[in-house]
């Protein structure tokens, strides 16, 4: 089972426009939805009262601050007994592969879920057989130069393709002659490449002038009500408080699974314009969604989004002071408390993480806790079995 886990190989999803499948039974989110019934100063819409949204996709792209939203879908979930759709013996539905409703722990044909949100191969015919009609659909994207370069100082220890370059920059190596670093088939090589076009189940492999980029654009404009950018998180935020008719509360956060200054490197604007060049079709991407975040901020109201950026700032200033020990994130050999020790890559230690105050207030423990708790830790508490991945981890572990 390791070695079937450890060398997986992905195949490509050819995601049809409208093919999605019938939903689940509705009656369900219908009742949750009644019972949180938010008052009108609380949710800021033009009607008497606000109907949070419980049905929820979270397509958990790869090294996009993914985590870090991740951990607020688990605390509202968990916070209003909502039903997650969960891997089962993994943190992920069977990453590489395309997903499949089977991945689902315990999942039977008609079974209704509210949340799905772990890392996946997006599929939406087989996603859409797990939420009713309803569900939002979200998504997020990062600028792909940068996202090239934190995945593949990430990933890199798992590539073989990469093991052959020498000299102290890797990534530069790389970006000057990619070809001969990268063949499509090569084993994790869609780490390489256009890696958000993969994660949403497309050809990774696709050119920035292929018109096929087009029709991925408008099957995803058709598919996500919502669109995230990595680099505005907190605008982001309050887009999605407006979409989902959320709490600020709801909202807060503290910055998960970032990697050490250290371990981070600055791109040229030479090696970002070759970056983005290799990266084309998830510029193109980004681009387009982009434009779409920031006319979705236009119609906010720009003066309305920035009240609302600096109370969420203010709210995650006073969490950090009443939770986190220190001035914030620490290395992880720092870190005290090892069930807050958020997951390494293979063969370093550059995730930073966090102390919890040893005299945190006791009416705030419970959410600090919660809120510094990495993704893998989280899932073990909310129930699901991870005995692949913590298997895989010991054996990382022992290798590094």
């Amino acid at each position: 089972m390791l070695v079937l886990y450890c060398l997986s190989s992905p195949t490509q999803v050819n995601m049809q426009e409208g093919s999605f499948a019938p939903s689940c039974v509705l009656s369900m989110t219908q009742a949750l939805q009644k019972n949180l019934t938010i008052p009108l100063q609380s949710a800021n819409i033009q009607s008497e009262e606000c109907h949070p949204k419980v049905n929820i996709m979270f397509m958990k792209t790869h090294k996009t601050a993914s985590s870090t939203l991740l951990n607020i879908l688990f605390r509202f979930g968990e916070r209003h007994k909502l039903k997650f759709a969960f891997p089962d013996g993994r943190n992920d539905f069977s990453y590489p592969s395309p997903f499949l409703c089977s991945q689902v722990k315990d999942y039977q044909p008609g079974q209704c879920f509210n949340i799905v949100c772990n890392h996946m191969r997006f599929d939406a015919h087989e996603v859409a057989k797990l939420l009713p009609v309803d569900a939002v659909y979200i998504t997020i994207l990062r600028d792909p130069a940068e996202l090239f370069d934190s995945s593949f100082h990430y990933y890199r220890r798992a590539i073989p393709l990469t093991w052959r370059i020498r000299g102290d920059d890797k990534l530069a190596e790389f970006l000057h002659s990619p070809w001969a670093f990268y063949t499509p088939d090569g084993y994790n090589s869609f780490y390489l490449r256009n890696l958000l076009l993969f994660d949403l189940g497309f050809d990774n492999n696709m050119e920035e002038d292929d018109p096929n980029v087009l029709r991925v654009i408008h099957t995803l404009s058709k598919r996500f009500h919502l669109v995230l950018i990595a680099e505005y998180f907190e605008e982001s935020l309050i887009l999605l408080k407006d979409t989902l008719c959320w709490t600020m509360e709801d909202l807060l956060f503290f910055k998960l699974n970032a990697r050490k200054a250290s371990s981070t490197s600055r791109l040229t604007p030479e090696l970002r314009a070759k970056a983005l060049q290799w990266n084309g079709a998830d510029w193109r991407l980004y681009q387009h969604f982009n434009i779409t975040f920031w006319n979705r901020v236009e119609a906010y109201g720009k003066q309305r989004m920035e009240k609302e950026v600096d109370e969420l700032k203010r709210w995650n200033a006073k969490m950090m002071a009443i939770c986190v020990e220190g001035e914030g994130a620490v290395e992880a050999s720092m870190i005290q408390d090892k069930s807050l020790l958020p997951w390494q890559p293979f063969g370093e230690s550059s995730i930073l993480g966090y102390n919890m105050r040893k005299d945190v207030d006791p009416n705030y423990r419970t959410l600090c806790r919660k809120m510094l708790t990495p993704e893998i830790q989280y899932l073990s508490d909310l129930g699901v079995n991870l005995w692949l991945t913590t298997l895989w981890g010991w054996l990382k572990d022992a290798i590094s």
